[in-house]
């Protein structure tokens, strides 16, 4: 998993309230168990037409917002069912971030489990990035980790809170088979000690 220590990028907005997982990548996507190739349907049903030609007016299809790596979204971000390829999705397009006022729970540690950064903001604080979201490419957002605070275009800074664990993880790039791997020595020292203590297991 790659470290999130601090981004700065574009930021699009997406206003919308309960953006569930089906809308984040639709049910007839979860047949594969690859994390990589999900970008391309991320919100399928909203960025393309039954021909699967781009819808022009949705945010990700404009040119400002092509390559957008933080989402400014309404409230509930994540909702329905607690499919994992919706943080695989958004990873694979290039989100790296999410702001908004609350997230459902399931998504909310899935993205951490994946590399993403879900950041919760009082509704006053996701407005003014949602604004300044709307400026376009040249408005360019800053995440920090480290110091906990996300940077507008305009220099101001609001702080968000994240557990302490979850942001060790995310800073370096540690997922639960990373975690795993930190106790190599120690999983070695006990297969070889069990091996001498009961050679016929």
């Amino acid at each position: 998993m790659d470290k999130f220590t601090t981004l700065t990028g574009v930021a699009a907005p997406m206003p919308l309230v309960n953006i569930d997982t089906d809308m984040i990548i639709p049910k007839q996507f979860l047949k594969t168990i690859a994390r990589t190739g999900l970008g391309k349907n991320l919100f399928d049903e909203m960025r393309y037409d039954q021909n699967g030609n781009e819808i022009k007016d949705f945010v990700l299809n404009q040119p400002a917002y092509r390559h957008a790596e933080i989402l400014v979204a309404g409230d509930n971000f994540g909702c329905g069912s607690s499919r994992e390829h919706a943080p695989w999705a958004l990873l694979d397009f290039g989100v790296r971030c999410v702001i908004s006022t609350s997230f459902a729970d399931i998504f909310y540690n899935n993205c951490f489990k994946n590399g993403i950064l879900p950041i919760t903001l009082p509704k006053q604080a996701v407005d003014a990035l949602m604004d300044d979201a709307r400026k376009g490419a040249n408005a360019r957002i800053t995440v920090d980790l480290e110091a906990q605070t996300v940077t507008s275009s305009d220099g101001h800074a609001y702080s968000f809170e994240v557990d302490a664990f979850k942001k060790h993880c995310l800073l370096n790039g540690l997922d639960d088979i990373g975690l795993t791997l930190e106790k190599a020595k120690d999983i070695d020292t006990y297969e070889s000690k069990m091996a001498t203590l009961h050679p016929w297991i």
